[in-house]
Parts: structure tokens; C-alpha cells; sequence
């Protein structure tokens, strides 16, 4: 009879993972499953089951894996999963290390997110210098989300309680479903044409299906072309839309953003009390500068004697006036020597000049005597004109030609009969 071997567990279980190590198969599987028993390990691992209708298996995700993940996985979520069958030979039990892992049947829809993300990053919708700042108290704040539901309830109790002053103006649309892109266009855009000075844009959590309508283009155009200030509070602090990336502002809950778009009426209560303190402190500053100053004042020996500030000046007055006597004083005596002086070299100066030109105009009289004809008719000569011009030639005159002849005491109108040259 042959002698029967016993292994340990160990043994066996390192056997097992041996075959497993070797299946070529189970070496790489892709696999969809339900997650369930979710467990997030403070080194960053993932622990979980994968499950359907009828069988589960445990599954690992090792924080080197997980890091490259961009969504976070929850119970109850449908994934696909790759990754190596192992055994856990201290547990006795198999199991999927995972190597990658997305949602189950929207990995489309993370690849369209993605694709209109870069799109509208490039064209600019996102950039922060763009994103218009929230008033600091509106008057009246637009809610654009469904009408029932937390979200909207979340938003008016939190409106409510913390600065009651403010007016809610409900914008009701579809958040998910058929349609609901374009309503939540439309509802902007009444939002946008009424007089409020604030818009939330929100609907509560669920999956990135349900929130899809905030991931369309013509929402994300919309909320760029309008010229009030936008909240995004789509969903929980985890889930991301286009949405939140083009608003002015993104609150990572409906609740969040009635916080931020409203003060808290305690912690104005709080400022303005400051406010009013500090007025106080500055006003009694000033008010005992200003005490000293009129102190001062009132010490003042020039404000308190305003006579004495007078006859000062009446003294340096008389001072000025006595100089101002003295100096005119002699001005008079030294003035009228140089008026004579001046009188006398005015007085040879134009005599010296008379003298010169009463010669020069004697001389002048005598030429113009030895040129003026009137003198040469005076010796018995005469002239002889022909249309007031002198005759100097026997051409210049024909027969019947008037001529007249200047003598001394008169003139002689003559026919010309006959001319000889």
C-alpha cells in the first residue's frame, strides 16, 4: 500500500497559482461587471467585487493602476475592466488584478467630453480673464433647474436662510432626457433677457448620462453668450460637465452655489458692525486732532492780539514811506541839473541844424531860380507851345496848327499859315 502524501495549504494554494501563472487565457481578460463591496485602501488600492446576474469575482486595483483613472468608481457602477486571474495564496482565494478600467458602455461619452473640451478650451470659452465677476448682494438671483427635486429646494432654503432679502425667480427646465438641451438653452436665454443680476445653472448628482445636457456644445455656447454672470452646480462635488468649465463660476453642489452667490445677513451684520467701529476709531482720531489744532490756536499770541499784527505793520509803513520821501527828495534835487543840461544840448543840437539847412535851402532856391522859365521871358525871350508841349522841331507843328506863345505878361493864340524848314 503506498504511503500518502499530505501538502499544507500553502503548498497547495502555490500550486493552484502556478496553473493559473502558466494559462496563457488567464493572463490577460477583459471583462464587464457590477461594482459591489467597494473599499478605498488609505495606501490608494482598490478593493471590490465584480458581479452579475449569477457569479462575482473579487478584484484588486493597485494605486500605480488606479492613478490614470478619470472618473470615480462607485457601488452599483458598470465597468469593463482589464487585467491578469491571480491567486492570493494567503486567502486561499482568486481574484482579477485589474490593470485598467472605465464605465461600461460610455466610454464614447468620455471620449465626446473630451473631444469638446479641447475644442472650446482652444477657441477660449474657458479662460478666467473672460469669466465675469458675481455682484456682491444681488437683488435678484435666476435659478435655472427642474422644478421639483433637491437641487432646487437645496438652492431657495439655502437663499433663504442666509440673506432672505434676495428674490428667487425660478427658470423651470428639463435637466435630463430628450430636449433638454434645448430647454435649458431657451431658459438661459429668458434668464439672460430679465432683470435679474445672478444665474444659478444646476440639477442634482446621477450619472454622466443623466447629466449629459450639460455637456452639449449649444449649452456651453449659451452659457458663453450670456451677459450675466453664470454659477455651475451640476451634480456633486466629484462629477465635472462642460458646463462648469465655460461658467463664470462652478459650485460643486446646487448648495454651494446659493452660498456663493449670496452673503451671509450674519456676516454683514458682522462687517458693517466693524465698518461702523472703525468709522468711530478714524472720526475720534480726527476729532482729537482737530481739538488740538484749535487748542493751539487759541494759545496764539498773533489770533489772541490781532492789534499787535496791525501796528507792526503800520510801523513797517511809516518806514516805508519815509524812504520812499528821502528818495523822491533827492530825485527832485539832482533831476532839474540834468533837465538843463539836457535843455541846452537839445537847444545847440537844433540850432546847429537850422543854421545847415536854411544854407542848403538857399542853394536849392538859387538853381531852381536860374532853371525856371518865367526868369528867361523876363529877358525878353518867349516859348512857343503846340498842345502844351514845348516846340522844339518845325515838324512838330502843320499848317492851320493851333500855337500858342508865352511872353512875359501873357500869351498870343496863333493860326500857323505857311511852315518853312
Amino acid at each position: 500500500m503506498n504511503e500518502e502524501i499530505y501538502l499544507t495549504v500553502s503548498d497547495l494554494n502555490n500550486y493552484i497559482k502556478t496553473i493559473f501563472d502558466r494559462d496563457e487565457f488567464l493572463n490577460f481578460v477583459c471583462i464587464k461587471g457590477e461594482i459591489s463591496n467597494l473599499k478605498f485602501h488609505t495606501r490608494g488600492h482598490l478593493y471590490f467585487s465584480l458581479k452579475d446576474e449569477n457569479s462575482k469575482i473579487n478584484a484588486v486595483m493597485f494605486n500605480y493602476q488606479g492613478a490614470g483613472l478619470n472618473f470615480i468608481p462607485k457601488d452599483g457602477m458598470n465597468v469593463e475592466v482589464r487585467g491578469k486571474v491571480n491567486v492570493f495564496v494567503a486567502g486561499g482565494n482568486y481574484q482579477i488584478n485589474v490593470t485598467s478600467m472605465r464605465e461600461d458602455g460610455i466610454g464614447n461619452l468620455y471620449i465626446l467630453f473630451e473631444e469638446l473640451k479641447k475644442k472650446l478650451s482652444q477657441e477660449g470659452l474657458f479662460e478666467e480673464g473672460i469669466k465675469k465677476k458675481l455682484p456682491r448682494i444681488p437683488k435678484k438671483v435666476g435659478v435655472i433647474t427642474a422644478s421639483t427635486g433637491a437641487a432646487v429646494k437645496d438652492i431657495i432654503s439655502t437663499i433663504n436662510r442666509r440673506f432672505p432679502l434676495t428674490e428667487i425667480i425660478l427658470f423651470p427646465t428639463l435637466v435630463q432626457g430628450e430636449g433638454a438641451k434645448t430647454n435649458i438653452v431657451k431658459m438661459i436665454e429668458n434668464a439672460d433677457n430679465s432683470d435679474v443680476d445672478v444665474i444659478i445653472l444646476g440639477r442634482g448628482g446621477g450619472s454622466i448620462e443623466d447629466l449629459w445636457a450639460f455637456n452639449e456644445e449649444i449649452v456651453a455656447r449659451a452659457i458663453h453668450n450670456c451677459s450675466k454672470p453664470i454659477v455651475s452646480a451640476v451634480g456633486h462635488e466629484i462629477d465635472y460637465t462642460i458646463s462648469d468649465f465655460v461658467a463664470d463660476l462652478r459650485a460643486p453642489t446646487p448648495t454651494a452655489a446659493a452660498e456663493l452667490v449670496v452673503p451671509n445677513q450674519l456676516e454683514i451684520s458682522r462687517y458693517l458692525s466693524d465698518y461702523k467701529s472703525r468709522i468711530i476709531s478714524v472720526l475720534t482720531k480726527k476729532l482729537g486732532t482737530y481739538e488740538e489744532t484749535i487748542k493751539k490756536y487759541k494759545n496764539n499770541y498773533i489770533l489772541n492780539n490781532p492789534l499787535s499784527l496791525y501796528e507792526k505793520e503800520e510801523q513797517k509803513l511809516d518806514n516805508l514811506l519815509e524812504k520812499l520821501i528821502t528818495t523822491i527828495k533827492h530825485r527832485l534835487e539832482i533831476e532839474p541839473n540834468k533837465i538843463q543840461n539836457i535843455k541846452e544840448k537839445l537847444y545847440n543840437l537844433s540850432s546847429r541844424k537850422i543854421e545847415n539847412n536854411t544854407s542848403k535851402i538857399e542853394n536849392i532856391k538859387i538853381k531852381l531860380e536860374l532853371l525856371n522859365p518865367e526868369n528867361v521871358l523876363k529877358k525878353g525871350y518867349s516859348l512857343t507851345l503846340i498842345n502844351d508841349k514845348i516846340i522844339k522841331s518845325i515838324n512838330d507843328i502843320e499848317k492851320d496848327s493851333i500855337i500858342i506863345t508865352k511872353i512875359k505878361d501873357g500869351t498870343i493864340t496863333s493860326k500857323v499859315r505857311e511852315t518853312n524848314g
